[in-house]
């Protein structure tokens, strides 16, 4: 795709290309440099800007996928370990060990995974993270890692090597790191929360800022309402959770976020837990509480012969803030 801007009343061509990890980005063609424009009463200024370096300056983003990409899955499972922020936050880590983000491959993708459809490969080394699409959701920071270390998790998935996909998850670094920002890319060393910490005690994230978004529904929709994944080779229709938040509970006077809801008192275990029945069946009951009314009577259809009939009338009443089911 092409386009023409005008700067300084000069018209610059431009071409803009898909990149996976960042959306469109402009690639200039060197068409030249910029007359010497005039600054104030002292005349013109003496040097000439090229236009290539006005728009990387303005227009290119400083791209966390530019870093160094891990080549060997232990290397990755190392780069996005959070076993250390136990030491610290003991309560809050033993509640995400309990909730579905702690296994958010372990109970989806270890069974036929990789076997069937168009994602089938016949060997572990035929993967790339093209077989991977949920995993956009499911483990986004495998944009930090290579084709290589696809190939080291189809390898586990298929031996059904449980032991290293629990390795695999949405832990402290992916809500706290990689989503803590949607406008640009999180800042190197950064964690984000809901306050700002001027001295974290981590070697490698030593400062914790304050984001908007963790307080706001916007942040679980990064992944709970990614609805159309065209970016890859198989594009994929998941999960619009957030938008029938958005677009059904919203406009009809709802006001309360995913977290009110979800995390209460900041509860990291996300209920519900799909493996506590009791659990879940509570919840149902508050989000749809259903109403049932129900008469008997035995009419006299054919004259002396009374049948037994009952009218059952059932109502349910959504509460929930979003559909039901839904990811």
């Amino acid at each position: 795709m092409t386009s023409v801007i005008s700067y300084g009343g000069e018209p610059v061509k431009t071409s803009w290309v898909y990149n996976k990890n960042q959306g469109m980005l402009p690639r200039l063609r060197a068409l030249g440099t910029l007359p010497a424009r005039p600054i104030g009463k002292k005349g013109r200024i003496g040097r000439v800007v090229t236009v290539v370096a006005l728009f990387l300056l303005i227009h290119l983003p400083i791209s966390a996928a530019s870093e160094q990409k891990a080549q060997s899955l232990s290397e990755f499972i190392e780069m996005f370990d959070t076993s250390r922020c136990r030491a610290c936050h003991e309560e809050i880590y033993a509640q995400w060990e309990k909730s579905h983000h702690a296994r958010s491959i372990m109970d989806i993708f270890m069974d036929r995974y990789l076997q069937k459809g168009v994602l089938s490969v016949k060997t572990p080394h035929d993967a790339t993270k093209n077989n991977f699409p949920c995993f956009k959701c499911h483990l986004p920071q495998l944009a930090h890692a290579t084709d290589k270390v696809a190939a080291e998790i189809a390898a586990a998935i298929l031996s059904k090597d449980k032991a290293t996909m629990r390795k695999l998850n949405i832990n402290c670094l992916v809500c706290h790191h990689q989503k803590g920002v949607i406008h640009g890319y999180p800042e190197k060393g950064t964690l984000y929360g809901t306050d700002t910490v001027s001295a974290h005690e981590d070697e490698e994230y030593q400062t914790i800022k304050s984001s908007l978004i963790m307080k706001q529904s916007v942040m679980c929709g990064q992944c709970h309402g990614l609805g159309p994944v065209f970016g890859l080779e198989y594009p994929v229709q998941c999960a619009t959770l957030y938008g029938s938040y958005l677009h059904a509970y919203i406009p009809s006077g709802g006001t309360q976020t995913c977290q009110e809801c979800h995390m209460k008192e900041a509860d990291h275990t996300c209920p519900p837990n799909f493996k506590d029945q009791k659990d879940v069946s509570k919840r149902l009951t508050e989000a749809l509480p259903m109403e049932v009314e129900a008469i008997f009577y035995r009419p006299q259809i054919t004259p002396g012969k009374l049948v037994p009939t009952v009218v059952v009338e059932t109502r349910i009443t959504s509460r929930a803030g979003h559909r039901i089911p839904d990811g």
